[in-house]
């Protein structure tokens, strides 16, 4: 008799262990629903980063949008549930100031230069290393108190194909997007216990500002016309023979805030048409 009660008062634990530890019902086709969550966005005055402090702000939450581009955080700002932050993210010293008790933490900021290694300025790679892995791990660093305290998070890191493959001519990059992805996943091991997830999007090219600049870059160091340089450089790997557009980065990112990601976490998602299959 006494085994019995034993194992019936077992079974009665591990009902309330497992609801406990059960996510909430998840609907499928139900819309995400943000309200009452805080999110930084960096590098959100254009781009990816605009479309995903959109995404986020019209899911109801709360948005930082920080960026060093005064004129298109002004216009980002119009937006209801936008707040916009102008700051220098290679400033490390001063990114202390920005908000740390956010629940949604998006490192998008970047920068491309394009160069042989031989005649790559050094006072580039450590803006670039600065500015796109450091940064991020000082903002984790300083953002995962509070999301631990509440025991929900979402990092998500705006990383790259390069994250994942390298290309000739952009090492500063190519070192900071893989070191994003290590980070990325430390953050997810840490993290995960205390219901904090990190994971990376790897887009391929996407039709940004930044993207823009490239094709004059790429077109001085591979020695070909501007012209070429969509079709016979970055559009020469994938399969799928157009840029990402960054509502489709943004999309993905919202996906990665929401209840149905809860269980998605350390990941990279290849958004890359196709680049990453070779």
């Amino acid at each position: 008799m006494a085994d019995a009660r034993t194992a019936a008062r077992d079974d009665v634990r591990d009902a309330a262990t497992d609801e406990l530890t059960r996510p909430a019902a998840i609907r499928v086709n139900e819309r995400i629903e943000l309200t009452g969550r805080t999110a930084l966005v960096t590098g959100a005055a254009s781009g990816i980063g605009a479309a995903v402090a959109h995404a986020l702000a019209a899911a109801g939450a709360a948005v930082h949008a920080v960026d060093r581009d005064e004129v298109g955080l002004a216009e980002l700002a119009r937006c209801p549930g936008i707040t916009a932050t102008t700051a220098d993210l290679s400033d490390l010293d001063g990114l202390a100031a920005l908000p740390t008790e956010v629940d949604i933490l998006v490192n998008n900021a970047g920068v491309q230069h394009v160069s042989p290694i031989e005649d790559f300025p050094l006072e580039k790679i450590d803006f670039i290393l600065d500015l796109m892995l450091v940064a991020p791990f000082r903002l984790i660093r300083q953002t995962l108190p509070h999301m631990y305290a509440q025991g929900w998070g979402r990092v998500v890191n705006v990383s790259s194909v390069h994250g994942l493959r390298a290309s000739a001519f952009k090492s500063a990059y190519v070192t900071a997007k893989h070191g994003l992805e290590g980070l990325s996943k430390v953050v997810a091991l840490e993290g995960g216990p205390r219901g904090v997830t990190s994971n990376c999007i790897n887009p391929a090219y996407v039709r940004t500002p930044l993207v823009e600049k490239q094709v004059a870059d790429q077109a001085r160091a591979h020695g070909i016309p501007a012209a070429e340089v969509v079709e016979t450089i970055m559009l020469s790997p994938v399969a799928v023979k157009r840029l990402v557009e960054p509502e489709e980065v943004a999309a993905l990112a919202l996906f990665l805030c929401g209840p149905a990601s809860a269980s998605v976490n350390g990941t990279s998602f290849a958004m890359d048409g196709g680049w990453t299959a070779h």
